[in-house]
């Protein structure tokens, strides 16, 4: 009986530390991932896209505010958000001045399902068992979060809002050809099918979505995007090491729930497709393990 006591106490000594590091130091511990994307023609100069995503903001939070507002300093080319941004309706003026620096960069957005809903108390465990039901279900249809308050206040700046919307873009001597989605969680999103025909040839075919369902991605893969960006899956948030996420929140696989890999061949192609895990979680469940808050900094590189 001893040595099970000794046992059980050890677990839950582990157990302890692992949810003290989780919700005190690791979900505060942000982040900065530089991956290369080998797409562009032997000969071409590279190109920088800050990738973020998830930032969930609460106006208390200032770290994460002075973390997102330091990342000026790498000097992009080209910035996108994936949505979640907000998830108080007091955010939306603590997160335009803290974005001011990239503000005046080229950049554009989409929305997540925060942006319109926010969050509210829910069993944890609820998360590990599949993707949350769509908000419809459980949340009044109405938004209510300030989202066209925090649309404005990117759009005011020059960003491009790639809601469900096709959009050309002149980057650094490059011409991005982009098209976005409204947030296909709530199935919200309507792809403006032909988008890549209408932009020139040479140019960068991007899809842009918040959550990274694979008809989103077909459907943008079959249009012929070069690249895709998406958030929405938090890496998994509660990760495994060794194993990596236990579930993604949407329909896509576990080995695509973060990072760069390729979608799913359609008619014999397919895009490279980046995955952020984010900056944030839902106030209600403030934990990540083995799986920091990041954004990235991808540099589009000619293929060798």
């Amino acid at each position: 009986m001893k040595t099970i006591g000794s046992a059980l106490g050890v677990t839950a000594a582990v157990g302890a530390g692992a949810l003290a590091w989780a919700t005190l130091i690791e979900r505060r511990w942000y982040a900065l991932r530089r991956v290369d994307v080998p797409m562009l023609q032997r000969g071409d100069a590279p190109l920088s896209i800050l990738h973020v995503s998830d930032l969930h903001l609460l106006p208390s939070q200032s770290d994460k505010l002075a973390f997102v507002s330091s990342l000026a300093e790498l000097r992009p080319d080209f910035v996108l958000n994936t949505g979640d941004t907000i998830a108080d309706a007091q955010a939306v003026g603590p997160l335009l001045s803290a974005l001011e620096p990239l503000l005046k960069l080229p950049g554009a957005f989409v929305a997540g399902s925060n942006d319109y809903f926010a969050p509210t108390p829910k069993n944890p465990l609820r998360y590990l068992l599949g993707p949350s039901k769509p908000p419809e279900r459980e949340k009044p249809r109405r938004p209510n979060l300030p989202i066209a308050q925090m649309e404005y206040g990117l759009a005011r700046y020059g960003w491009l809002n790639l809601r469900n919307r096709a959009a050309r873009l002149d980057v650094a001597g490059r011409t991005l050809n982009l098209a976005g989605v409204d947030d296909p969680h709530l199935k919200l999103d309507v792809y403006p099918y032909g988008a890549f025909a209408a932009g020139r040839p040479d140019g960068i075919n991007i899809g842009v979505a918040h959550a990274p369902y694979r008809r989103i991605l077909s459907e943008m893969t079959a249009d012929g995007a070069d690249l895709i960006f998406a958030g929405h899956t938090h890496g998994g948030q509660l990760c495994v090491p060794g194993y990596g996420a236990l579930v993604t929140n949407c329909d896509i696989d576990r080995r695509r729930v973060k990072g760069l890999s390729r979608t799913d061949a359609v008619s014999g192609r397919s895009a490279w497709l980046h995955v952020s895990a984010g900056l944030g979680t839902s106030p209600f469940a403030p934990a990540r393990f083995a799986c920091r808050p990041e954004v990235t900094l991808l540099t589009l590189r000619p293929v060798t």
